[in-house]
């Protein structure tokens, strides 16, 4: 099986329209999503109805909940509670019904899927450090977790002894008794330094997980942002993948 996963696409169009064109080059089996459909950028509605048509499952980011009133707006800064606030009105009654049925975590014989923590998932903290990546394992009942949230790819790795390391490597083989974290970064808003998009393979059979980047029209995207009417801040941060 070849999983194709990604991540905060935060309404941005044009990266999410580059990630689905080249994993359609990847011979993908299905497709998962950890979270944050919508925020920040001004295409919601057309990012959830791609993504609601590609994907299997789409477990519930902070934004997505935020947006159909399910997460209070009080732990967003500025920025992001005037997206909101926007993405509230732009939504269709279609879209709020996809996002309101979105669940925190999923499960399967292969994966688990989390948008922030699985320790206290409704909450949406941030999974960062070695410690906070200790609390998920406790409860990772699969060999792998995929997440999101914080933007930024990266990969812990329990093994059979519990201790804990912290990988940024783009190709990892994945090894018997280990238990595996990847934040698949994100596609809308990487914060990484790297403004391309990013999305993951997750391939079962070679049991390999590959994170890859693809470019996409990123002006495009501040421009449709800065047109809108949303702040300036949010698509000026695109061009640099801060």
């Amino acid at each position: 099986m070849r999983y194709a996963i990604f991540s905060d696409v935060h309404s941005n169009l044009e990266a999410l329209e580059a990630v689905v064109s080249a994993c359609k080059k990847e011979s993908i089996d299905k497709y998962f999503c950890t979270g944050d459909v919508i925020g920040y950028a001004a295409s919601p509605n057309k990012c959830v109805e791609i993504v609601r048509q590609l994907t299997m499952i789409t477990v519930a980011g902070n934004h997505d909940w935020a947006a159909v009133n399910l997460f209070s707006l009080d732990s967003f800064n500025s920025d992001a509670r005037e997206s909101l606030l926007w993405t509230q009105r732009a939504l269709t009654s279609e879209s709020k019904l996809f996002l309101e049925s979105l669940t925190p975590v999923y499960r399967n014989n292969e994966l688990t899927l989390v948008h922030a923590t699985l320790n206290n998932p409704r909450e949406f903290n941030y999974l960062q450090d070695v410690f906070s990546a200790e609390e998920s394992f406790v409860l990772q009942d699969t060999s792998v977790c995929f997440l999101g949230h914080t933007h930024i790819v990266g990969i812990f790795v329990s093994d059979s002894e519990g201790k804990v390391n912290y990988s940024e490597q783009a190709v990892l083989n994945l090894s018997q008794g280990n238990k595996y974290i990847v934040n698949v970064g994100s596609v809308g808003q990487p914060r990484d330094a790297d403004p391309r998009a990013v999305y993951c393979i997750y391939d079962t059979q070679k049991k390999t997980i590959k994170i890859k980047r693809v470019a996409y029209d990123v002006k495009s995207a501040r421009n449709r942002i800065i047109e809108a009417g949303l702040p300036s801040a949010l698509g000026n941060r695109l061009l640099t993948g801060h």
